[in-house]
């Protein structure tokens, strides 16, 4: 059984486990802890923890095979917390399965932002069609979307791309993720083609397109989307 609330830290730094168990435990979490990959697996079996916090340098193995052995059974978000800053490892990170990266020295306020939106975007899953951010309000079931009550005229395609956005909402997502998603296999590398998209879809979503508040660019990595 689950327990409500709780968040796996897994890294093999004490001074970064007692921080975070500092910080998350004021703020309502319940707290717990792994050094190595091995017993992080084994605690995330044992406790279905609502996040996960691993970090990709640990000692008995790389984060990446343990973030990809999570990702074979473990549904739920798991934020990356590495010293490792590279867009390389970034991408990577997202593609194998991270709902988020953030890069160590942190900013504790940052930190229990992404968790609060990573967890409250894995509860709405499957639960409810409709989102809304602001004046913008996205209907999944009747495939109607509305700004300022006024419905917007969207081509199928981009209703796709709106409504991948809208399910991951605060998440970063990769420009090859969301080829692939939208898109097909066949359109990973067509980075500009999505870019094409993107610009038409802030035209209609955004307040002002050039300076966008909904769909964000995370340069050389892909998009974020929410307030």
């Amino acid at each position: 059984m689950a327990d409500k609330e709780a968040i796996l830290i897994i890294d093999d730094e004490v001074q970064i486990r007692r921080l975070l168990e500092i910080t998350l435990s004021s703020n309502g979490y319940k707290i717990l802890s792994a050094a190595n990959g091995h017993e992080g697996i084994s605690q995330a079996a044992s406790h279905a923890p609502v996040l996960i916090i691993l970090d990709l340098g640990l000692p008995d193995t790389d984060g990446f095979v343990v973030l990809k052995k999570l990702r074979e059974w473990y549904q739920k978000p798991i934020i990356i917390l590495s010293v490792r800053s590279s867009e390389d490892d970034i991408i990577k990170a997202l593609d194998t399965g991270a709902n988020d990266y953030l890069t160590k020295p942190f900013r504790t306020g940052e930190l229990l932002a992404r968790i609060r939106v990573a967890i409250r975007q894995n509860q709405g899953n499957g639960e409810n069609p409709r989102f809304s951010f602001g004046s913008l309000e996205i209907d999944l079931s009747s495939h109607l979307v509305r700004k300022n009550n006024e419905i917007l005229k969207l081509t199928s395609t981009e209703f796709s791309l709106l409504s991948l956005f809208a399910r991951n909402e605060g998440r970063v997502l990769t420009h090859h993720y969301i080829l692939k998603e939208v898109w097909g296999m066949g359109y990973i590398d067509q980075t500009q083609y999505l870019r094409v998209f993107v610009a038409q879809l802030r035209k209609k979503i955004e307040d002002n397109p050039a300076k966008p508040k909904l769909l964000i660019t995370e340069s050389g990595i892909g998009y974020r989307f929410g307030n």
